[in-house]
């Protein structure tokens, strides 16, 4: 059965796998904790669905580390998944359809198909590669 996978170092969830089946499977659903610093969810409404009109409001907030979310649009990618100490931990392949939210530790890619498509999300402000991340 497919379901939301977590690639944990003990406590830590440095990756979380939502596939395409779940992830789309309808209505409002989010697979970020609150807490985390980068929220991310699906809608899946028929027509003459109404969202209200809302305005975020201005919060503080401070940021730690900067987490991404990778969907999948077209083709296939294997995310190559590092624990804090930089050690791999996990291979998870991200279809098309699929998320992947990856919140700590490191993390790298393999393109599988040709012509993949992928859309990423991540937290800002970005601060520029050399003050945002480091290469292992």
């Amino acid at each position: 059965m497919n379901q939301v996978k977590e690639v944990k170092e003990g406590d830590i969830v440095l990756a979380r796998h939502v596939p395409a089946a779940v992830a789309w499977a309808g209505g409002l659903n989010f697979f970020s904790q609150d807490q985390e610093f980068i929220q991310a969810g699906t809608w899946g409404y028929g027509a003459g669905k109404k969202l209200l009109p809302h305005i975020h409001n201005e919060v503080k907030r401070e940021v730690l580390w900067t987490q991404e979310v990778i969907f999948v649009k077209k083709g296939s990618i294997m995310a190559h998944v590092f624990n804090t100490r930089e050690e791999k931990i996990a291979d998870v392949e991200v279809k098309e359809g699929d998320l992947i939210i990856l919140l700590r530790g490191g993390h790298g890619y393999t393109i599988i198909e040709d012509d993949t498509q992928v859309l990423e999300v991540k937290n800002g402000p970005y601060v520029g590669p050399d003050l945002d991340r480091r290469r292992f």
